[in-house]
C-alpha cells in the first residue's frame, strides 16, 4: 500500500487541539537494520505491529508501506533486536473537517516535540488546515522517527521556531 501523508509542526499553546482530541494511546517502538528500507516494531496500546516502509518519494510525500499486527510476545522478543533505543509517544487523534490528524506527543529522549500528521488518498488531495498546525516539515529527516533515535530533539531544537518548542 501507498502511503501519502504530510507532517506538521503543531503551536506550543496546547489548549486548542487538546480539546479536540477523540481518543489517544501510548506507542512505543523500535528500528531494526534494514538497508534500502525502514523495519519498525510498534506496541500500541494492547496491540502489536509489523511495519516495513519503503525509501520515500516525492519529496517526504508518499511511500511503500507494510503493516501487520502480531502478537504481543512476538513484539516484544523483536524488540529486544532493535538497536538504538526506543520511540516513545501518545498519539492523539483529532477529527477535523473530513480528515483525521494525528498527533505525536514525544516522551522520554525526545520529551517537547509534537507534530501532527495527516494522511491523503492522493498528493494532491486538498485539506482544511485546523488552527493548531505549524509550518509543513514534510520529507524533513529531522522528524522522521528513525533519525530520532540517532539525534534525539534536544540537540536541535533550536532549529525549531520558538512558539512550537
Amino acid at each position: 500500500m501507498q502511503e501519502i501523508e504530510r507532517k506538521f509542526l503543531v503551536r506550543k499553546d496546547s489548549s486548542t487541539w487538546r480539546s479536540m482530541v477523540s481518543s489517544s494511546s501510548r506507542i512505543a517502538q523500535g528500528y531494526m537494520d534494514c538497508k534500502g528500507a525502514t523495519v519498525r516494531i510498534r506496541l500500541r496500546d494492547s496491540q502489536a505491529y509489523l511495519t516495513i516502509k519503503g525509501p520515500s518519494a516525492d519529496k517526504g510525500l508518499s511511500r511503500y508501506e507494510f503493516e501487520k499486527e502480531i502478537d504481543r510476545a512476538d513484539a516484544e522478543q523483536l524488540l529486544r533486536l532493535c538497536r538504538g533505543g526506543m520511540i516513545e509517544k501518545t498519539r492523539h487523534l483529532v477529527d477535523y473537517a473530513g480528515h483525521t490528524f494525528e498527533i505525536d506527543e514525544s516522551h522520554g529522549v525526545n520529551q517537547g516535540l509534537v507534530f501532527a500528521e495527516v494522511e491523503l488518498e492522493s498528493a494532491g488531495e486538498s485539506f482544511e488546515r485546523p488552527p493548531f498546525l505549524g509550518p509543513e516539515v514534510t520529507g524533513n529527516r529531522l522528524f522522521y522517527n528513525s533519525h530520532l533515535l540517532r539525534c534525539p530533539y534536544p540537540q536541535w531544537r533550536e532549529q525549531v521556531p520558538e512558539e512550537y518548542r
